[in-house]
């Protein structure tokens, strides 16, 4: 089959094994768009590839890239999470131990009709391996994937560029939300590593005193890091750590393990999910520092979904 016309087995085959060498370079994940960049990086793109949908501006690569991950992601091997792609253990064991690309494109397929047999999907599973111009392709699954990426990096981009005394009313805000009362909210300056003070009840008097760093930082919050916020901390502290950035294996082994101080991590997707959870108890002028409206759609089961 030329490789100026639809794809061939072989050709789904080399991009999947592409997507799984560009995440074997971003253990932690990598943004959706950054890694069908990455992709185009190291293939050298058809004809066909590069030319739009008739009638769009959608160019036929994106697209078609998406597609065939969606056994991958049925199989276990990859995560799409709130516009960020990662691979799994088992993902990368599967590329480490499949030598090419068409036997562990074959084993992805596999395994995702062992999951659609399970999962008694409404169509033929042989879907996932049709055109890429078939009826799936088309279908929202794809289309809906694109979108929320395009949500989230908005949302993200939005929380990296506020202003940082404004990002700390938007957590305290949060705390409200879910039912604390905020005691203190650092004013501009030196904060001595304390940002937000929240209290069970108005005046202090139940359960532990909560004590709240946060960050804007893209960076992973470290080991060192972390223990300088537990260090302010007191035995009868509750502290709370919130960082768009996340935080290092050791820092979430660290906040795990300790027996003298508690610690809470949020990481943005933990932040975005709570915020989403407990908006409406949020008081109206720190509600407005992420104002955020929800848009349905149809979910089928057995859809690639992000």
């Amino acid at each position: 089959m030329s490789r100026d016309t639809p794809l061939d087995k072989t050709r789904r085959a080399e991009l999947l094994f592409a997507v799984f060498g560009v995440l074997q370079d971003h253990p932690d994940g990598v943004a959706a768009r950054v890694a069908l960049a990455e992709v185009e990086d190291r293939i050298v793109l058809t004809a066909y590839e590069q030319e739009n949908y008739p009638g769009t501006d959608i160019r036929r690569f994106e697209k078609t890239v998406r597609f065939q991950t969606i056994p991958a992601v049925k199989a276990g091997w990859m995560i799409k999470e709130k516009g960020l792609w990662s691979i799994t253990e088992d993902g990368d064991t599967a590329y480490k131990l499949h030598p090419g690309p068409e036997p562990f494109y074959d084993e992805a397929v596999a395994l995702y009709r062992a999951w659609d047999k399970e999962h008694k999907a409404s169509r033929d599973t042989a879907s996932a391996t049709q055109d890429e111009d078939g009826p799936v392709a088309h279908g929202p699954s794809i289309t809906l994937e694109t979108a929320e990426e395009t949500a989230f990096q908005e949302i993200w981009s939005y929380l990296g560029a506020m202003n940082p005394y404004d990002f700390q009313e938007l957590v305290a805000g949060l705390l409200q939300g879910m039912g604390y009362h905020i005691d203190w909210v650092a004013p501009p300056g030196k904060d001595r590593g304390v940002d937000v003070i929240a209290l069970q009840d108005p005046l202090g008097v139940d359960g532990p005193r909560i004590k709240v760093q946060v960050k804007r930082e893209q960076s992973k919050t470290d080991v060192k890091g972390l223990r300088a916020f537990m260090s302010v901390l007191s035995a009868a502290d509750t502290g709370v750590f919130v960082t768009l950035g996340g935080f290092t294996i050791d820092a979430e082994i660290e906040a795990r393990t300790s027996e003298s101080r508690r610690v809470t991590l949020i990481d943005r997707n933990r932040l975005l999910d709570l915020w989403i959870e407990y908006r409406q108890h949020i008081p109206d002028a720190r509600r407005a520092l992420l104002p955020l409206r929800p848009v349905h759609y149809l979910a089928r089961e057995d859809e690639g979904g992000s």
